[in-house]
């Protein structure tokens, strides 16, 4: 955003700082986004004027140069810390030099500001660079550039070029200002790995109407776009010696819900507060899936809770959640404690007692808007409370509505238990704020993501452990290598949740509480049983030359072996001693002793003879039942 205010009380209207160029040129290499906003303006008063240079960046952006010229005079700004600048801020406003400071503003976007004074029919030039890594949310990356010149400019123009090796799914521009007549002004050129966007209209195209000295620029020009996603574990990325890792599995199973929501009707959410919330509660409620679960938990300094236990999602068990969410209404003070404990011991039972799915998601969601007066109100005190109980077993996420609420309690309490904070803004959109954030969280894929990386390759690494993995988001790691060479970089994945397995560049794995499945590239997958037993599934092809066809069936091989029962049975075999002659073998099953012979079959994929090991009579004493029990029409058919 682009704001000049003369703070001459004295200037008419007629001696006024123009504003003839606003320029925004932004490159995204990678997701990694590099925005330079230049402005130029001229003093056409008779006298110097101070001028209040203003413009807002997202706030997980960070500015990494800002200068000004002057009459050919180039004057560089020193970036500082936040803290340390605002002293120096004040300091050098207090004595007439010229400073700028950044601070925030609204919800996602902070303010930078700084005047200077510019002597009679001078020209100023402003240039502001900020970066920033965009994250993926909801399926996409948005490029958000805030402009509001407050004047017609000459020469006004948004510039984006996006370059992604790992090529472009799809690019969008809007903008909030954008009408009918200005929407072909935005022209796009997209390749497979690039993209071209840019929005320049005339001094005439940008009056309000052809008599108007107003400008239509006054809001957000957005760009959307998402990268292509092939069939493995994501990218990875080496430059200089630095490895950056995007890992965002295409087509994952969303992983069944139980959410608790646990809602504030204190006095103090009465109004516009309790009607936007009853709102958002009946929308989200709607966007459940069948077989997700649900509770519902409304406090004030009591609790208390729609049925005393999850409910399975059903449309009609919905209907009556609705209707019991209408009814809610605000009164007495605030007990966040109570209500909190009541909806982890709900969720802890209903594990206990296997009434919601094993492999599922236990999640509570707290809304409130102010700090607890009722029970314990020591946040220290709640804070442990609450960690204590959940012990890493839950996620709470907790919104914060309103500007009364103390956000940063929430954060902590948040961030201890595997979940974020979010804060609530009261304005008219805030029901859509509260479902914008469920929509987030409700699609988890994966639980407590480590991405491992072998330490011979690896110096250095960012966080590399995660609690979720939502749809539509995406999880960064980057390090530093001992060497350039993608080759020798092993990486591991390993979640909860994850069924199906594939990468072009590592090996690959996944975790549950008792199955680690392995695939690697030559599509050979490792199953291990309880960190000890390991077997590899191999697909293999029999070719029929006389019947002019072939077969593909899957062989079932035991790695590891000697941690198995003397119970073990049916195609879980072992080998035993060789007879006499190297051919021929002694397999033990279930106390029954089985020859096998040796053969060598052919593997079609590189021609080498591989030995393998028959039993006869159609593996009577090896299979439990008949052979014809163990065939399957089709190759990945299930029983």
């Amino acid at each position: 955003m682009f704001e000049y205010n003369l703070l001459n009380k004295y200037i008419t209207p007629f001696q006024e700082v123009e504003v003839y160029s606003v320029t925004v040129g932004c490159t995204v290499m990678s997701r990694f986004a590099h925005t330079v906003m230049t402005s130029k303006a001229l003093n056409k008063a008779n006298f110097s004027q101070e001028i209040f240079f203003e413009v807002e960046l997202p706030k997980t952006a960070f500015i990494t140069n800002f200068s000004m010229e002057i009459e050919g005079q180039i004057y560089i700004g020193e970036v500082k810390e936040k803290a340390k600048a605002k002293k120096e801020y004040d300091k050098a406003v207090s004595k007439g030099q010229t400073a700028g400071l950044v601070k925030a503003s609204g919800r996602t976007m902070e303010k930078f500001s700084v005047s200077v004074n510019i002597a009679a029919k001078s020209n100023v030039t402003f240039t502001l660079t900020y970066e920033e890594l965009l994250k993926r949310k909801l399926g996409q990356y948005e490029i958000l550039t805030r402009v509001k010149p407050k004047q017609l400019v000459q020469e006004f123009k948004i510039v984006a070029d996006i370059y992604e090796p790992q090529g472009i799914a799809f690019v969008e521009a809007i903008a909030t200002f954008l009408s009918n007549d200005l929407l072909p002004l935005v022209e796009k050129t997209v390749t497979d790995t690039k993209a071209h966007i840019s929005f320049s209209p005339t001094l005439e195209q940008q009056r309000r109407c052809p008599e108007c000295e107003g400008t239509v620029i006054d809001g957000d020009f957005i760009i959307k776009y998402d990268v292509k996603r092939g069939e493995d574990l994501g990218e990875i990325q080496i430059v200089n010696g630095y490895f950056v890792h995007f890992f965002a599995p295409p087509d994952l199973p969303r992983l069944p819900v139980n959410v608790v929501f646990v809602i504030d009707r204190s006095g103090s959410m009465g109004g516009a507060k309790m009607l936007q919330t009853r709102e958002a509660l009946k929308a989200i409620l709607n966007d459940l899936h069948e077989e997700d679960h649900f509770a519902l938990i409304i406090f004030d300094n009591d609790v208390a809770t729609w049925k005393n236990r999850l409910t399975k999602a059903t449309k009609t068990n919905v209907d009556k959640a609705k209707a019991y969410v209408a009814e809610i209404k605000d009164r007495g003070s605030t007990n966040i404690l109570e209500p909190v404990l009541r909806a982890v011991n709900m969720l802890k039972k209903d594990q206990e007692a296997t009434k919601i799915p094993e492999r599922s998601v236990d999640m509570i969601i707290l809304l409130t808007d102010g700090m607890p007066n009722a029970g314990v109100t020591d946040p220290e005190g709640i804070q442990e409370g609450v960690s204590s109980a959940i012990a890493g077993t839950m996620s709470l996420f907790c919104l914060g509505f309103g500007n009364d609420v103390q956000y940063s309690f929430l954060d902590v309490l948040a961030r201890q238990n595997k979940g974020l904070a979010r804060r609530i803004f009261v304005a008219s959109d805030a029901a859509v704020q509260l479902q914008g954030f469920y929509e987030e969280v409700s699609r988890p894929l994966l639980l407590n993501v480590d991405l491992q990386y072998s330490d011979t390759s690896v110096d250095s690494l960012t966080k590399n452990h995660f609690n979720h993995l939502f749809e539509g988001s995406e999880i960064i790691v980057a390090g530093r290598l001992s060497d350039n060479d993608v080759d020798n970089l092993q990486v591991k994945v390993l979640g909860q949740g994850l069924r199906t397995v594939t990468s072009s560049l590592c090996t690959s794995n996944c975790l549950s509480s008792s199955l680690h499945l392995k695939l690697a590239k030559n599509c050979s997958l490792t199953v291990t049983l309880k960190h000890s037993v390991k077997f590899m599934i191999i697909k293999h092809t029999k070719v029929w030359k006389r019947r002019h066809d072939q077969q593909d069936y899957l062989g079932f091989y035991t790695l590891d072996s000697h941690h198995m029962s003397s119970s073990v049975h049916g195609l879980l075999g072992k080998k035993g001693h060789k007879g006499s002659d190297e051919h021929h073998a002694v397999m033990y099953v279930k106390g029954q002793t089985l020859n096998v012979t040796r053969y060598f079959s052919q593997d079609l994929k590189d021609g080498k003879n591989i030995s393998c090991w028959f039993v006869n009579d159609n593996g009577a004493g090896l299979v439990d039942g008949a052979v014809t029990d163990y065939i399957m029409s089709d190759l990945f058919e299930t029983v």
